[in-house]
């Protein structure tokens, strides 16, 4: 079944004209199976449809392909890269990283994808316990590189005077030389946040093992419809590189920019006619603030990677009509659930029903919940890491499914509050504070306490102009929630804490709450 599914698919995206097929066993056999092989064959088949606009700069799919390989022999010839080797990204989106990617993966190095944002002590924690053979890196992070003791070969990314992958991408290649077939390399998402130790997710580039995401994705967000894509999200994110990867093989044009700007998204969506976009909530709600007639063009916006607020799911569907999509997965257990327009116009906190292949389950000390009770949400499928332990793999996320299969978010199981006793659930306040219309964001967390163990703290963002105090707030909750469920302090801010990623950071937050404070409002 699955070897006709992959036919299926590769008929579907183009890769099965009369020479394809033969050109696909060709490749496989002489370069092996890494992700330089999904470029190697959308540069066959696309040829110089643009690829990739990244930092004004334009290139075609064969462009794309022959700088990769350019930068792969580069590193083979300069670094000693092959099987079993480790590289080491540590940069934003552009254009130099992606091809770095590739290239990497050809020779047959995993591939360690770093979150940019970490700190000194993580990073030397990082390059002690996993000891990589390269790093590959932006100039920007040359302070956090060299501030460690880590002392293996190293690259910039780009520099106008030092080698860079830029400068060996770009090289003339001479000699007929080539590199030894290569299927080993695995993609190495480190995950757990900023501060804490990450955990290791280990995928490896198999097109039988993604072959139910991707034909769902492509299903149900009619993705081969689409032209052109931009990627908000961070490629160094599961999120990240998994829609990249998907566009690549679909042939869409895919723009990225090195970071996050509402104002900028906004101009790119315009410029490019950008009819497909990948972000997380907080990107998109900003983005709307910048006026709905500049993102007209998109037909679909797949929001994913932390909780969708209720109120700006209706807001994009009043505004954009029916293009939002909620999809749910994690670093380690790849995509499994989402909810379409239809879904979200019915009930705007679900995140969907699982896709095919995968298996849903709310436990709780490895029971199962009933419906519409709460436990923690656990994944099992054949795309997850392949260094999970058990079949089941435990999300880190709360949630229910209500008695149609729909999924809905509680919130994680560390920001779960526990006071005189009672488990509370973040995400049911702050969705209750959502509804209010003089508040534009909101942030529960649990705040130390000798008496209860712990108490409900709300952080507030109001609206220009609004007067809402806390009591007003606590009155607006009270026919709402239960009376354990109350803030016992309100504290209003001009704006909340959001990771690169997107994702709210309640540890900003939490370290903000056990500050002697008066209450503000």
């Amino acid at each position: 079944m699955a070897a006709i599914d992959l036919l299926k698919v590769m008929r579907k995206i183009g890769f099965l004209s009369p020479k394809g097929f033969m050109r696909f066993i060709v490749s496989v056999g002489r370069d092996g199976i890494n992700i330089m092989l999904l470029l190697t064959m959308a540069a066959l088949v696309y040829g110089n449809k643009t690829a990739l606009i990244a930092g004004g700069e334009s290139l075609t799919y064969s462009q794309l392909k022959r700088r990769s390989e350019t930068l792969a022999y580069g590193l083979s010839e300069t670094f000693g890269l092959g099987k079993g080797a480790k590289t080491a990204f540590l940069c934003r989106n552009h254009a130099v990283m992606i091809q770095a990617l590739f290239a990497a993966s050809r020779t047959g190095s995993s591939l360690y994808l770093l979150n940019p944002d970490m700190s000194q002590r993580q990073f030397d924690a990082l390059a002690a316990e996993h000891a990589f053979d390269l790093l590959i890196y932006d100039a920007e992070f040359q302070s956090l590189v060299h501030g460690s003791p880590y002392g293996k070969k190293t690259l910039v990314s780009r520099h106008p005077d030092l080698l860079s992958a830029e400068g060996l991408a770009k090289e003339e290649r001479k000699g007929s030389a080539r590199l030894k077939r290569a299927s080993a390399s695995r993609i190495v998402l480190l995950t757990g946040g900023t501060t804490g130790k990450p955990k290791e997710a280990v995928h490896r580039p198999s097109l039988f093992h993604y072959l139910n995401p991707f034909s769902e994705l492509m299903a149900k967000l009619e993705l081969q419809k689409r032209g052109a894509a931009y990627i908000a999200t961070p490629i160094f994110h599961g999120y990240g590189i998994a829609i990249l990867l998907t566009m690549l093989a679909l042939g869409k044009k895919v723009v990225i920019a090195e970071r996050f700007d509402a104002a900028t998204a906004c101009t790119l969506v315009h410029r490019h006619a950008v009819d497909v976009i990948t972000v997380v909530p907080v990107m998109i709600g900003k983005m709307l603030e910048g006026g709905p007639e500049k993102l007209e063009t998109l037909k679909c916006i797949a929001s994913g990677g932390a909780v969708l607020n209720p109120r700006l799911a209706k807001g994009v569907a009043d505004s954009l009509g029916d293009v939002l999509f909620n999809l749910y997965g994690t670093s380690e257990a790849g995509l499994n659930l989402i909810a379409g327009p239809q879904d979200l116009a019915n009930n705007p906190a679900t995140v969907g029903k699982s896709i095919r292949g995968t298996q849903m389950a709310v436990l709780e000390n490895g029971m199962a919940k009933k419906p519409g009770e709460i436990g923690q949400l656990c994944v099992r499928n054949s795309w997850s890491m392949n260094n999970r332990k058990s079949g089941w793999i435990q999300t880190g996320d709360l949630g229910w499914r209500d008695g149609k299969g729909f999924y809905y978010l509680a919130g994680r199981t560390d920001d779960l509050i526990i006071s005189g006793g009672v488990n509370i659930y973040p995400a049911e306040i702050e969705q209750a504070l959502l509804a209010h219309p003089s508040i534009k964001d909101a942030a529960v967390v649990g705040v130390p306490e000798e008496r209860y163990g712990a108490i409900v703290k709300a952080f507030i963002q109001k609206t220009e102009g609004s007067t809402l105090d806390q009591r007003a707030v606590v009155e607006w909750l009270r026919p709402m929630l239960a009376t354990y469920q109350l803030p016992r302090s309100v504290e209003f801010v001009s704006e909340l804490p959001y990771t690169d990623i997107g994702k709210l950071n309640r540890k900003i937050l939490k370290g903000t709450g056990q500050r002697k404070e008066v209450d503000q409002g």
